[in-house]
């Protein structure tokens, strides 16, 4: 329960920095603390994956935690100034999305019953696809359809839950941005999302049901591993451009907080290499 308790601890802190009000003393105090907490929660998920050679997510999680404390670091900094600096737009920015992407996330990652509801109503509407395209997969479990013998369980990963909280983070963060332009930009990300994860996971239940590409675990690779990893790939590059076309906002964000690494890392490298 440790875990939880400084996970949410984190994003807690985050949110209540994202919603006061810009001016207030305690604003960025309250940012830089919960971004604090924030790297703790990620620096302690490595030991997870190191037991099972998840060498990518080492890595992912690792760089999470240096991006929390930098992110730390420069509203500390900032907490005894005036006046806000020009930057401090793109950090609050950034930190509404993590407090909003990071609390659906979570909320369903950690809370047994409404994980339990996401993954149920995936399985229904997945099952009511193939149904509607004249196949009959069989309810093997709560959360396992059946095609020709071969089961496949759905998990929590199969929801999309993580791309659609990212997704709904950056773009309700967007708040100087007009409702308009907002909504536009949710409408073509969030329902787009689930709307294609429930083919790909007909798609990988096909492809696994009718052996489509040799062996039946042959067929699970290819459908889940590759073709649906790359297609998934390349729809989330579509549509990302699509909501930086509609929020620019982001791509501000964005490049404001790579020139505040670029300058941090100019810093570090002159104290090391004088």
């Amino acid at each position: 329960m440790g875990h939880i308790f400084i996970l949410f601890s984190a994003l807690g802190m985050l949110i209540l920095a994202a919603a006061i009000p810009p001016g207030y003393r305690h604003r960025a105090t309250n940012a830089g603390i919960g971004w604090f907490i924030f790297s703790i929660h990620w620096f302690s998920q490595p030991f997870h994956y190191i037991k099972i050679d998840d060498y990518f997510n080492i890595v992912t999680t690792i760089i999470a935690g240096l991006l929390c404390v930098f992110f730390s670091i420069q509203f500390l900094k900032e907490r005894g100034c005036e006046t806000e600096p020009e930057y401090a737009l793109h950090l609050y920015r950034a930190t509404s999305a993590a407090a909003i992407g990071g609390a659906i996330y979570f909320l369903f990652a950690e809370i047994p019953f409404l994980k339990h509801w996401l993954i149920g109503v995936v399985a229904d509407q997945t099952e009511w696809i193939l149904q509607k395209i004249g196949l009959q997969p069989l309810r093997v479990e709560w959360n396992t359809l059946s095609l020709n013998g071969h089961n496949v369980e759905i998990i929590l990963a199969c929801t999309a839950i993580e791309s659609i909280a990212l997704f709904m983070g950056v773009t309700l963060a967007c708040i100087d941005a007009s409702p308009r332009r907002v909504a536009l930009a949710f409408l073509a990300s969030v329902p787009v999302i689930y709307l294609l994860n429930l083919v790909r996971n007909a798609f990988v239940i096909i492809a696994f049901g009718f052996t489509w590409f040799g062996s039946p675990e042959e067929s699970f690779y290819m459908a889940h591993t590759v073709i649906a990893k790359i297609g998934s790939t390349i729809a989330l590059f579509a549509i990302a451009y699509v909501v930086l076309t509609i929020l620019p906002e982001l791509l501000d964000m964005i490049d404001g907080i790579a020139g505040l690494l670029k300058k941090s890392f100019e810093r570090s490298r002159r104290m090391i290499l004088p």
